[in-house]
């Protein structure tokens, strides 16, 4: 059968070509855009999830915890990519990501059905964990298979323009979930989202995962590993044979060190930590961060097949280096302007622009203590908005007191932008992603070139999933904290000090690609 199905897509007309590998890519690209979609709303939920499923006592190891629970998901990309790499060289592509599918649709779904913390106390960072890593290990077996499986039909030389539409569903994924957030939010109050709301998106994701498992259930194995397999020419052992064999191994490490790991960083600080850096360190409003970040990424998907296309034309080192080395000169300059373009002491407050309120609730673990919050809200007069609530612990004998101090109250702000200053930042966030389609458009094409089909899978897998999943994955996490020490090092630009790590990494990276990677496409075969 597979022999057949082989000599049958051989003997097609190129029209004929075309049409099948649109329906490929309509497939592949589906089930994966929705496992990004699954991955990704943890990260887009972050700020909400930190309340859930962490003590609230205080906020930002909160947040960080959330961070690092996002991040295990990344961190385990790897050995996913062994297990299900090592599946899908001997099984086939298609069985090995009819899996990773249903592993990544379930977990997710059962992330919103977990009960917070304040129920079931640390059981629920715990139980967190655990899906998350699930999450990462179905990932980490889904790129490659996706990945190999369009490649595998594509042309050799539009290899590139056809893989680069793999590669528009991870920003598509991360695009739909805002959305869904944004629609959520709008059709609920404040107050049930807070509650519940926020569950919705991952609930969703059971809908979508089996429409796509009745898709993906009817597709047929790829060409040529039909053809290795017909011909008994499939690996028996792919891992021995990708990381055993020294010249293979070779060429492994030269894709991690010399285009994975710098696109893994750019991936992740053009996305998410820009989200993040809205979010915490300028303390814009979470729906604005929200339509800001998906009118972004909506500009800029269009861009990775760009960019894929033009590797099939020039080569794929060439745009990926220059990707690399014009984020890595550009960065601190975009967040510099990011950060200065709310400056609250340039901008003049409306007449009766100051509204100042308090409330008082008794406090949820002490009854006899209060929490007083002051509220306060400033119009200025170009339309920015400021929100900002500062809650003081009281007891019986007055302010609660700590090192002999009153204790410091608590302040969260919230930025709400004016028109001019919400489309400059969806410029420079826009950049960035300009950035990211660079490096990232033409990998999968890079990569599945590097390796033979009997060991594609595998051998791509892994350089690609430590560098996104280690290297990139890491990064909100990594940058956050770096911000933190430098606010409180008292550094004069302290919100620039977590870009250190992506311009390191991928300086590093883009120096070892220069020299040691090749510019000529390779066309593999077997």
């Amino acid at each position: 059968m597979s022999e057949n199905h082989h000599e049958n897509y051989e003997n097609m007309t190129d029209r004929q070509k075309n049409r099948t590998i649109w329906s490929v890519i309509t497939a592949s690209s589906l089930g994966t855009l929705i496992e990004w979609y699954d991955f990704y709303i943890f990260g887009s939920l972050a700020v909400v999830l930190a309340t859930k499923f962490f003590p609230a006592d205080n906020p930002t190891a909160a947040f960080l915890s959330t961070l690092a629970t996002f991040a295990a998901g990344f961190v385990v990309r790897p050995f996913g990519a062994l297990f299900f790499g090592r599946l899908g060289d001997i099984i086939g592509r298609k069985y090995t990501f009819l899996v990773t599918l249903l592993i990544m649709g379930f977990s997710t779904f059962l992330i919103g059905c977990i009960p917070g913390y304040e129920t079931i106390g640390f059981m629920a960072p715990v139980l967190v964990l655990i899906l998350r890593l699930l999450q990462g290990l179905a990932l980490g077996g889904e790129y490659g298979g996706a990945a190999t499986y369009v490649a595998e039909y594509a042309q050799p030389h539009r290899r590139g323009y056809w893989t680069s539409w793999i590669q528009t569903t991870a920003t598509a994924g991360l695009f739909i979930s805002l959305i869904v957030i944004l629609i959520t939010k709008n059709s609920l109050s404040a107050a049930e989202f807070d509650s519940w709301g926020w569950r919705v998106p991952f609930w969703i994701s059971i809908l979508m995962v089996g429409v796509s498992y009745f898709i993906r259930k009817n597709m047929k194995e790829s060409p040529l590993f039909a053809k290795a397999k017909s011909e008994g020419k499939t690996s028996k052992n792919p891992l021995k044979e990708s990381f055993g064999n020294k010249f293979n191994f070779k060429f492994v490490l030269l894709a991690l060190f010399g285009a994975a790991m710098g696109q893994g960083v750019i991936w992740y600080t053009g996305q998410f930590y820009a989200m993040s850096f809205l979010q915490k360190v300028m303390n814009i409003d979470s729906m604005q961060v929200d339509y800001l970040m998906a009118t972004a990424l909506l500009m800029g998907t269009p861009f990775f097949v760009f960019f894929g296309w033009l590797s099939d034309k020039i080569g794929r080192k060439a745009i990926m280096m220059a990707g690399m080395l014009v984020a890595i000169l550009a960065y601190r300059p975009i967040y510099d302007s990011m950060y200065k373009s709310v400056n609250i002491e340039a901008k003049t407050i409306a007449s009766d622009g100051i509204k100042e309120t308090r409330s008082t609730a008794i406090h949820k673990d002490i009854a006899s203590d209060s929490l007083i919050t002051f509220h306060k809200e400033t119009t200025y007069t170009d339309g920015t908005f400021i929100k900002k609530d500062s809650i003081v612990h009281w007891s019986a004998a007055g302010p609660v007191m700590k090192d002999g101090k009153a204790e410091e109250p608590k302040v969260t702000k919230s930025i709400t932008l004016n028109n001019d200053t919400r489309w400059y930042l969806v410029f420079l966030v826009f950049i960035q992603v300009i950035f990211v389609t660079m490096v990232y458009g033409p990998i999968a094409a890079f990569l599945v070139e590097m390796f033979p089909v009997r060991i594609r899978y595998t051998s791509m897998s892994l350089p690609y999933h430590i560098g996104n999943g280690v290297f990139g994955g890491l990064l909100p996490a990594v940058a956050t904290y770096l911000v933190t020490q430098g606010k409180d090092a008292g550094h004069a630009t302290w919100y620039l000090e977590g870009l250190w790590y992506p311009i390191g990494v991928a300086g590093v990276c883009l120096v070892i690609g220069l020299f040691y990677l090749k510019n000529k496409n390779n066309n593999i075969h077997d």
